[in-house]
């Protein structure tokens, strides 16, 4: 059994854990946001905040890496996966952002069922990378990526139903614009999502 427990050296999985926290509380603040759009400056800060933090801990991981002579997983591995957890992030911001930048007035059902796709997919991130320290784990982790996937494609659809909707009922052509961008950035998330999932997938076929 031991021989199945990855090497802890310079605190990398801890690392891992705490940037997807930050990734779960920005998905979460991105649901809030398109709830209450009256209170978007709140949540847009808000997630800034968690971006920040989450900048942070990339940074602090790949200059572990820089001085970890021995490493628990592949170093390219290490720098991949907090730089595709980095990604999504990245993008929950990018969708807040644009909300104010497009002046967005009202959210559709369809947007905020997205975000809520979004969460549940961030939250599976969280779950994933919170087993590969052990891969006795390595089941779970395949499963959990598959639910990713599984969202990823759930996402797809629901983007493609709401771009059909939109193009067919909506007569303002700016508002048009306006949403199918937020759509597609939305449906961005679950992508990168399912970048991380590829990567850890990658990860336990490789030392399981």
């Amino acid at each position: 059994m031991f021989g199945r427990l990855l090497p802890q050296e310079g605190r990398f999985f801890d690392y891992f854990n705490s940037h997807a926290e930050q990734i779960v509380l920005g998905a979460q603040e991105l649901v809030a946001l398109m709830e209450d759009l009256g209170a978007a400056e709140k949540h847009i800060d808000a997630i800034e905040t968690i971006e920040n933090a989450a900048d942070k801990i990339t940074h602090e991981t790949v200059a572990q890496l820089h001085k970890s002579f021995i490493t628990p997983l592949d170093r390219d591995e290490i720098h991949g996966l907090i730089n595709a957890m980095d990604d999504v992030l990245d993008t929950i911001q990018d969708v807040a952002e644009c909300t104010t930048l497009y002046h967005i007035q009202r959210v559709t059902p369809e947007a905020l069922q997205l975000a809520n796709v979004s969460l549940a997919c961030c939250t599976r991130v969280k779950i994933v990378v919170g087993l590969i320290s052990n891969m006795d784990n390595a089941s779970a982790i395949l499963q959990t990526c598959q639910e990713i996937d599984r969202l990823e494609s759930d996402a797809d659809r629901i983007m493609r139903s709401a771009m059909s909707k939109l193009f067919r009922d909506e007569r303002d052509a700016l508002q048009v614009m306006k949403l199918k961008a937020i759509y597609e950035q939305l449906e961005g998330i679950t992508d990168r999502c399912e970048d991380v999932a590829k990567i850890v997938e990658g990860i336990v076929l490789e030392n399981a």
